[in-house]
Formats: structure tokens, sequence, C-alpha cells
């Protein structure tokens, strides 16, 4: 045999050896593209199972439709003082409807069972009964006032104190009248309080001296005074 022909038989092993390794080129390309999810027309393959993402288990809420939130607790009501200042008799001005309507306003008004206390003040610029009369209308002022807002009569109390619990000097160091300090004395305190064992509301100004004619019945109609 001729070196030609050795050299035929060495290539054609060789050959068919270069066919094969490309073939199995061409399918580990194939294998590449289905891994990647491809398709030939461009189009997405299947999804590996194992990148699918799980699904949620639905979960319960710990709060129930079917029952109302608890309501807020109310505090209990305290009792309530106001000073309704009377300054020109039994008028009564935008500074005393502003008290009133806090009077109005509050929780202890809303308690039907407490009652409420008027207690009318004057200054000293007249004698002892005068004086219990002009306490007495200016008191009587604030409760006529009070009823025609709806509140129960039956529960308002007047007691006059004429001049006699001045909560400003009514006279200066050198004997003249204090005019700023009489305007101030003239005045009714409000007070709304549960009853107490005398029958009033948690107060002892009833028992001051008054002639004897504290706290007896109101009368109407009203006399009006500039005392």
């Amino acid at each position: 045999m001729t070196s030609t022909g050795h050299d035929m038989r060495i290539r054609k092993p060789a050959a068919a050896t270069l066919i094969a390794l490309s073939a199995l080129a061409l399918g580990a390309c194939d294998l590449r593209r289905e891994d990647d999810g491809n398709s030939a027309d461009g189009k997405a393959g299947p999804v590996a199972a194992s990148s699918a993402t799980p699904a949620t288990a639905p979960t319960n809420s710990i709060i129930r439709d079917d029952i109302a939130p608890p309501e807020p607790m109310k505090l209990p009501s305290q009792p309530f003082d106001v000073t309704i200042p009377m300054p020109e008799g039994t008028d009564i001005n935008e500074s005393a409807e502003r008290q009133l309507a806090s009077a109005m306003e509050s929780d202890a008004m809303d308690e039907a069972d407490w009652p409420i206390v008027l207690s009318g003040h004057t200054d000293s610029s007249g004698n002892d009964q005068a004086n219990l009369r002009a306490s007495r209308a200016r008191a009587e002022a604030v409760a006529a006032w009070l009823v025609e807002r709806g509140v129960d009569d039956d529960r308002i109390e007047v007691i006059a104190f004429g001049e006699q619990n001045p909560v400003a000097p009514n006279a200066l160091p050198d004997g003249s009248p204090n005019e700023e300090g009489r305007r101030t004395n003239r005045r009714v305190v409000i007070r709304i309080a549960p009853p107490t064992s005398s029958g009033t509301g948690g107060t002892d100004e009833g028992k001051a001296k008054t002639g004897g004619k504290a706290g007896e019945p109101r009368s109407r109609p009203l006399a009006r005074t500039n005392d």
C-alpha cells in the first residue's frame, strides 16, 4: 500500500470525528435555548417548575365584622360653678351671656336630679332689706333666663345674700366708695352639684344670715332694680 492510500485512511476517521463533534455542539445549543425558555418563534417557552412562585394561602382576619367596637367610657359629671357678672342691676350683658352659655353646655346641667343653686349678691350701697331684694332680683333674672332655655324650674333654688359676701372691697382705704369693687360684687353665683342631705346642691351659703329671708320661695313677675 502506498503512502497516499495510508493518508486517506487516516483522514476519513478524522473527518468522521469532526462531524460527530459538530452534531454534539448543535445539540448543546438546542438544550441551552430550551433552558432559556425561548422557542424558535421567539415566544416564551415553559417555565421550569423550580422557578415558579408558590401561591400564597389566604389569611383570616382576627377582626370580626359582626362585633361592634366598644363605646368610649363616659366619665362621671363633675360639680359646676360659675360667676355671672351683673353690674347693671338685673340686666344680663354679653359677658353674663357667655358665662350662662358655659353653664348650659356643662355635663352637670345634663344631670336632671342635680339642683341648680343661684346665689344672688350685691354691694353695700343700700340698707339690708334693699340689698336683699336687689340680690334676689339678680338671681331671679338668671333663673328666668335658664327656664326660657328649657331648664326645669323645679331644679332651681334662689338664695339672696345681699351685701354679706363681697369678693372686692366696697370702699377705698379713705372710706370713699370703691365703684369698681361694688360693680364686681353685683353678681350671681351658679352651682350645679349632686344633692346633699339638706337637699341643696352641695352649698352652705343658704345658711348665711339674711334677715330670715334666705332661700324663701321665689315670686314672679320679677322686680327690676339697679341697686
